[in-house]
């Protein structure tokens, strides 16, 4: 059983880890860090807050291709406060957590209405701005203007927390909140050393102190990891709430009219994939069927012209997608649609014009697949 908030809650963080600990990454990350992820060719504020807003819940090499896109179609804030939502999450499409990129471009909005497209260097002040949390505040402001502030993110609380060996739970807002005071307790006293020290905590998280399967052999702080010493790294860091997924089950339609376009509606701005734009969605296989049955025979339900009899809408691979908190088994439909079928709340898009709106990835893969 992991052991509850321990002891060195009371030692004074400095006296936790060894004084040379920033000395010894700083010089390794300069030796061995990563330097040749595209947001590091100029550590401006706009840049690096794209980044850390995109690797939230992504891992880098998914992160550098939208990075790229995002950085040739909006290269200044402003570019990304002037430009549509609709594009903005059509862009972000297949990264996920859309929220993320809702946020961003309300924040572009404000930095450009409020601070004239120039990132505040305060922390307090990048954390009023929407979106932007404590751990990409710190990086903003100790990457792009060398404040002395510390980054909290996972890789920085599982390093820290493996070389101190400590087992408290991190579902606990207090050892969450020590661990922060150590992180900013042992940042370099020079404030010049600041970006290549915060690049190296995220380096050493991301690169060699892993989740799993740690590269304990070439890290610099194999010789003080008392994980390492005590056989705890594996155990480490300990977090008892795991996430609950709930099960859901979606019936999608995709109709498709003799024209070729495709059916679809934009989602609410709350809920699953809000804002962004599916297909026709049923609670039921019958409540799917049931929309379109008035169309299923020898006239079409808006003319009394005889007409070939239609097929049924034919069922597809029922497809799974996880979520934070649900299970997703989607059931599509494909169905060739008479002319003149409506659904209420929906429009007809040519497969073209839906690659310029924001799709949850599963709606991309089946219009790719399909259309």
């Amino acid at each position: 059983m992991p052991k509850a908030l321990k002891t060195a809650l009371a030692v004074p963080a400095h006296s936790a880890l060894p004084r040379d600990f920033a000395k010894t990454l700083v010089a390794w990350q300069k030796k061995h860090g990563r330097h040749d992820l595209p947001w590091q060719e100029r550590l401006e504020a706009y840049p690096v807050w794209l980044s850390e807003v995109m690797l939230q819940q992504t891992q880098v090499s998914t992160v550098k291709l939208y990075f790229q896109t995002f950085m040739a179609r909006f290269p200044r804030v402003e570019d990304l406060a002037r430009a549509p939502i609709d594009e903005v999450l059509s862009l972000w499409s297949g990264l996920g957590y859309y929220t993320r990129a809702r946020n961003l471009h309300r924040c572009a909005v404000a930095l450009t209405q409020e601070h004239g497209g120039v990132f505040p260097q305060d922390v307090n002040a990048l954390m009023a701005l929407p979106g932007i949390g404590e751990s990409t505040a710190a990086a903003i402001a100790s990457l792009c203007f060398q404040q002395r502030c510390a980054i909290t993110d996972g890789n920085v609380r599982r390093v820290i927390a493996r070389v101190l060996a400590f087992e408290g739970d991190l579902a606990q807002s207090a050892n969450v909140k020590w661990l922060a005071q150590v992180a900013q307790a042992i940042l370099p006293e020079k404030a010049q050393s600041m970006p290549t020290y915060t690049q190296g905590i995220m380096d050493l998280g991301a690169t060699v102190c892993k989740p799993k399967n740690p590269r304990c052999e070439v890290c610099p702080m194999a010789h003080i990891c008392e994980a390492k010493h005590q056989g705890l790294v594996d155990k480490i860091p300990y977090k008892s709430k795991k996430i609950k997924r709930t099960a859901l089950a979606l019936y999608w339609l995709i109709a498709q009219n003799p024209q070729g376009e495709v059916l679809g509606f934009k989602r609410p701005e709350q809920g699953i994939w809000a804002g962004l734009y599916g297909f026709a969605e049923f609670d039921s296989e019958a409540a799917l069927l049931a929309a379109v049955s008035p169309w299923l025979s020898s006239k079409t339900g808006k003319s009394s012209s005889p007409s070939r009899s239609l097929s049924a809408p034919r069922p597809l691979e029922v497809v799974r997608h996880e979520l934070t908190h649900k299970s997703l088994s989607i059931h599509p439909f494909y169905w060739r649609a008479p002319e003149g079928f409506e659904w209420p709340g929906h429009e007809w898009r040519e497969p073209s014009a839906w690659s310029q709106m924001g799709l949850a990835r599963p709606v991309e893969e089946l219009l790719r697949a399909l259309c």
